[in-house]
């Protein structure tokens, strides 16, 4: 494997490349992005959070839990649901259960949701209408999650982190689905966010260390 100067910054496609050669599992290794924000997400006006339909999906068989009442159960499951129902699963993560991707619901079961909170918010599964997961349009919703659509959200450190292909992608679907998320992640800056918006991005697989990006070669 060639050098590689860990401290050097690259442009987006050449840090695509950079990934690649320096990931050797022989496992299908999942491309994440870190894009630390000037923001504080302590306050809410700068709170940065979203979703995203990357361009050639993430390359993961996304699991989805649609809770809803009897009358759209069909819905979710004409639209691909891996599990559909209401009673039976809220149980079941009271229980502990949280075996899926994606949790969509409607609003009017809010109410029975509303209380998994505390077991579903640590885990990113609460669903939220600011990211289409609390809808009445649940075969939309399930289509979505389905063709590669993420949500993210800032942490508490003011990065976002997100996974936006697979190792075995083609170079250019790769930069398309990055670059796809950091304008997203660009056309969401709270006016509230004073200095530098995109202080750093760096692209790592799930066992390499991380490729620090130029923000300037996203927009190319």
């Amino acid at each position: 494997m060639a050098k590689i100067d860990r401290n050097a910054t690259y442009a987006l496609p050449d840090a695509v490349q950079t990934v690649k050669d320096i990931t050797l599992t022989n496992f299908d290794a999942s491309i994440d992005m870190d894009i630390r924000l000037g923001v504080d997400p302590r306050k809410a006006n700068q709170m940065v959070r979203g979703s995203v339909t990357l361009p050639h999906g993430t390359g993961k068989t996304m699991r989805v839990l649609v809770l809803c009442s009897p009358d759209k159960e069909e819905e979710a499951k004409a639209a691909g649901a891996d599990y559909y129902g209401l009673d039976e699963y809220v149980e079941k993560i009271k229980g502990g259960w949280t075996d899926v991707d994606v949790i969509i619901t409607t609003p009017n079961v809010m109410p029975k949701v509303g209380p998994l909170g505390r077991i579903l918010g640590p885990r990113g599964l609460m669903p939220n209408p600011k990211t289409g997961t609390v809808t009445m349009d649940i075969a939309k919703a399930v289509n979505d999650v389905k063709a590669g659509k993420i949500d993210f959200k800032v942490d508490k450190t003011g990065i976002i982190h997100a996974a936006v292909a697979k190792s075995s992608f083609d170079n250019h679907k790769i930069v398309d689905n990055a670059r796809t998320l950091i304008n997203t992640v660009l056309k969401l800056k709270p006016a509230a966010s004073k200095g530098t918006y995109v202080k750093s991005i760096y692209m790592s697989s799930t066992m390499s260390y991380g490729i620090q990006i130029d923000p300037k070669s996203v927009s190319a």
